[in-house]
């Protein structure tokens, strides 16, 4: 059976103010402008309650809001109230995946479908409880209203700021009553008409006569008894919101020193944990983007050996790359993107010896890769080539899987170590074979040499190569016996002790 509809609205007011004070925490507590438009012409567009307690409104002027010394005004930034209505959308779909966006310009609004998830959530004001606290959670105030009608739910969102609400099923009349009229977003002439007849409030509105009423406003005044009384049925549209892990801020003042940048890094960064915790997931890599004085972006990458949810972490790795790889100008704005990864654990045997912790071997190697450089730490791959001893640098990778144990299989042949780098010796030659030669201060007599055998490839690039590498068997004049690799470049001419045999 279908249950029955149930939706669940939520409302944040003065959404451009809360976008920007969400990354800005320390301009909570005190009053807050936030101005639109072109200069000289800008105006307040949003303000927080404590520039509203000093009597600033919607509409003043640049100069106007000057008066008031105490206020902190700054540009709307519409880029920061993208990513945090994603944010949001983000958060209504991990209580049902049918959300349809209400949102105005001035204000954020979404209604949640939350119809039979009572065994997921628990009851409608539980679940209306949870979704307060996740959105306050991301640095929004907002109120959360439940009710079987669609318009009903959105109108008590609207009067009640900051509070809970559950409407049950019948009694949306009366809840919307002593509400205000400027829940319903009516147009200028019918707020004009409405004032003139003394109808303040839904109830009034909702006491109206239906026939009058349309006889003077037609069919909209149809619509809005309807939206007063809780009656008007709705179309749900839901829309699908992207999951994507990105921040962006816009800098008040340009920035040089990397001590203050990290301090705006954290506040995001704490926002995309926040996110991606939700879901039960880390950040596999972060990605960060500088956008520079003068039009020019930076940007860098970051990817740990495993996911990652510590703060500390990724911190002291956006550190310590941004001091390798510092930016070639002040900087004006942040965007921070981060690629969402498992959390799956590693799971060791009981007597496997303790592995040293990700997090410690992650910023260790980026202290060395500070010092040595990016392409000097990692792991060897060994390149496809002929070419003796070529090999690439990679990153360090951890894999999730179960713990294998892997036994040294036995070598029926001699071990070889290699020499890093070759030693230059001087060698002695009959008939092209080597007879003798000196390495690390003690002469060798050759007694027996295999090869030469010889390779050569690249030709079609400037690193062409070509060596004879030979086999040696030697003994010193004091009876130290040798057995080695000789490698002969044909370009060069030069002889290079390659490897021992034990």
């Amino acid at each position: 059976m279908t249950p029955a509809p149930l939706y669940a609205c939520i409302f944040a007011k003065e959404f451009p103010a809360q976008a920007m004070l969400r990354l800005r925490p320390e301009l909570r507590e005190k009053p807050f402008v936030v101005m639109d438009g072109e200069p000289p012409l800008e105006e307040a567009c949003s303000c927080n309650a404590k520039a509203r307690l000093l009597g600033i409104e919607h509409g003043m002027t640049r100069v106007e809001i000057e008066t008031f010394p105490a206020a902190t005004a700054l540009f709307r930034a519409r880029s920061e109230e993208s990513a945090a209505k994603s944010a949001l959308l983000e958060c209504a779909g991990t209580f049902s995946p049918l959300v349809e966006d209400q949102s105005a310009e001035d204000a954020f609004c979404c209604v949640v479908d939350i119809a039979g998830t009572e065994k997921l959530f628990g009851p409608p004001v539980v679940l209306a409880r949870q979704m307060r606290e996740r959105v306050r959670a991301l640095g929004i105030a907002a109120s959360v209203a439940v009710s079987r009608n669609f318009y009903a739910a959105v109108c008590l969102a609207r009067g009640n700021s900051g509070n809970v609400m559950v409407i049950q099923t019948g009694e949306e009349s009366a809840a919307l009553a002593p509400l205000p009229l400027t829940v319903l977003d009516l147009s200028e002439e019918h707020a004009q008409t409405f004032s003139l007849w003394g109808i303040r409030t839904l109830g009034m509105l909702a006491e109206l006569p239906e026939t009058s009423l349309i006889a003077r406003l037609g069919q909209e005044g149809k619509r809005l008894r309807q939206l007063a009384r809780g009656e008007l049925p709705h179309l749900f549209r839901p829309v699908e919101p992207t999951f994507s892990l990105e921040e962006r801020m816009e800098l008040d003042t340009p920035v040089e020193l990397l001590d203050s940048l990290l301090f705006v890094i954290g506040v995001m960064l704490d926002q995309l944990i926040l996110r991606a915790t939700a879901r039960s997931l880390a950040l596999a890599s972060v990605a960060i983007t500088l956008r520079l004085d003068g039009g020019e972006s930076h940007t860098r990458t970051v990817r740990p050996a495993l996911p990652s949810n510590d703060r500390h972490l990724w911190l002291k790795l956006l550190h310590l790359d941004l001091e390798a790889h510092p930016p070639g100008a002040a900087i004006v704005g942040v965007a921070i993107a981060a690629e969402p990864g498992s959390t799956s654990k590693v799971q060791l045997g009981l007597f496997s010896p303790q592995l040293p912790e990700p997090a410690r071997l992650d910023v260790t190697l980026a202290r060395i890769r500070a010092i040595v450089g990016e392409d000097c730490v990692g792991r060897a791959v060994l390149k496809d080539s002929h070419r003796p001893d070529a090999f690439r640098m990679e990153p360090f990778t951890a894999s999730l899987g179960p713990a294998e144990s892997k036994l040294p299989q036995a070598c029926s042949g001699p071990a070889m170590r290699q020499i890093r780098p070759p030693e230059c010796v001087p060698v002695m030659l009959r008939d092209t074979r080597p007879v003798s030669f000196t390495f690390r201060a003690k002469r060798y007599n050759v007694e027996s040499a295999y090869g030469p055998w010889r390779i050569n490839g690249e030709w079609w690039s400037p690193g062409l190569w070509g060596v004879q590498q030979w086999d040696v068997v030697a003994r010193a004049q004091d009876g130290t016996f040798l057995c080695g690799c000789l490698m002969h470049d044909l370009a060069t001419g030069a002889w290079q002790m390659e490897a021992l045999y034990d």
